[in-house]
């Protein structure tokens, strides 16, 4: 089933019969394939909650106002490397001093595409640091970049940079869709967040790009009982980073 309707996106997300389609569990130790055997991202029910209590409780260590500024100071430091800025940043508050694994390991970690240099990095990262410090890394790395990318090209026109991430969250949402699998028929559920986002049931005109739409009820950040732990940290990197990027091209 592919679901494009708000109501019906966000309905799915809400109830717990819907959970994340399963993930191999017999992989070796260290692995990438453990690994997504062991987040909360890929869990359900009793297990999911005790994995997602143990990444916010790794979260409430962290200021968004400090990751914010130093995402902001990286990137006027050197604004041609910006894609590493959100990962490095989030990784040396989480006392992960070498991030550079992070993206081999998060190639595979949605979609559970394996390999040795996936594995490598994930037994790299693994050295350093705890799981939950891992999952948040690995859970934003290709979405936080996106974001930014996303909503570079709008700041031309548009001066607010909170206003900005805000509605490329709505209209130009990193991750496109995601699934789920129906524990009462096996089926398995697509929700395309793209065109959910843009239901005109919800957002009146909804192909516009508009800043001044405020906060809106996307579902870029999930919904129901799987939302995001980190919304707020991911905006604050990625709202640093704009603003390096903007400081740095003034004369």
């Amino acid at each position: 089933m592919h679901i494009t309707r708000h109501a019906e996106a966000l309905a799915v997300l809400a109830d717990p019969r819907y959970v994340p389609p399963p993930v191999r569990q017999d992989a070796p130790e260290g692995t990438l394939a453990w690994l997504r055997a062991h987040v909360s991202r890929f869990s359900a029910g009793a297990e999911h909650a005790e994995r997602r209590r143990r990444v916010v409780e790794r979260l409430a260590a962290l200021d968004p106002v400090d990751l914010r500024a130093a995402a902001k100071a990286a990137t006027l430091e050197r604004p041609d490397e910006w894609r590493a800025v959100p990962t490095r940043v989030l990784g040396a508050a989480l006392g992960v001093a070498d991030t550079t694994p992070v993206a081999a390991a998060a190639a595979g970690y949605l979609s559970g595409e394996e390999s040795p240099q996936a594995d490598a990095a994930v037994a790299a990262l693994l050295d350093q640091t705890d799981l939950p410090a891992v999952t948040l890394l690995l859970q934003g790395h290709a979405a936080t970049e996106a974001l930014i990318a996303n909503a570079l090209p709008r700041l031309a026109e548009h001066d607010d940079v909170e206003a900005v991430l805000r509605e490329t969250l709505r209209h130009d949402p990193p991750l496109k869709v995601t699934r789920r699998l129906d524990l009462h028929s096996g089926e398995e559920v697509t929700l395309d967040l793209v065109a959910a986002n843009r239901d005109p049931d919800v957002f009146p005109d909804p192909g516009r790009f508009d800043p001044a739409r405020g906060e809106t009820p996307h579902l870029t950040f999930g919904a129901g009982v799987r939302p995001c732990p980190a919304p707020a940290y991911a905006l604050a990197l990625a709202a640093g980073v704009l603003e390096g990027l903007r400081e740095g091209e003034r004369p």
